[in-house]
């Protein structure tokens, strides 16, 4: 598993709800960078589902700031983003570091203090450990079925399920 240093989550709960500000915070973290896409909401949402917004106001309560890194487009971080006006990058090209450092520059803290909360291994987790900081990753909420996605999932696997193993899931 030559891949292993940049394919292995730090946490992979079932869902992105899960992930507690106690949990961040044991994690050294004051900041969680999320996906959006099938981490918080799938495709089609456009915008945060209410149990989103109840999550991220725990978040912000507890003092989390919540930012997004996503490799969709602008149009859809725009609409998800809206409302809350957070720190957000479209095209992130992720697993590219390049908008983890803008965020954490935007958010005003060290990498150190960032968590990174995503759905894929090959782009979310590798871009957290490049980073140097903390990934914790939830299985895809709607996964896509094209070629691409389902090559990636299966490149995953082994990953995943030695996780599992190495965590006694």
């Amino acid at each position: 598993m030559i891949f292993e240093k940049w394919l292995m989550p730090d946490m992979m709960p079932e869902h992105f709800y899960e992930v507690t500000p106690e949990i961040v915070k044991s994690m050294g973290g004051e900041a969680l960078i999320c996906d959006i896409d099938n981490t918080l909401v799938t495709y089609d949402d456009p915008e945060p589902t209410e149990q989103v917004l109840s999550w991220i106001a725990e978040m912000n309560k507890s003092g989390i700031t919540v930012s997004f890194v996503s490799n969709n487009d602008w149009d859809r971080v725009k609409l998800f983003n809206k409302e809350l006006g957070f720190v957000a990058y479209a095209k992130s090209g992720k697993p590219s570091i390049k908008n983890l450092k803008a965020a954490c520059k935007d958010l005003g803290i060290d990498k150190s203090k960032a968590v990174l909360l995503g759905d894929q291994l090959l782009t979310d987790c590798a871009a957290a450990k490049r980073f140097g900081i903390k990934a914790i990753i939830v299985p895809p909420i709607k996964d896509k079925t094209t070629l691409f996605f389902k090559s990636k999932r299966l490149i995953e696997k082994p990953y995943v399920a030695k996780f599992k193993r190495m965590s006694g899931k």
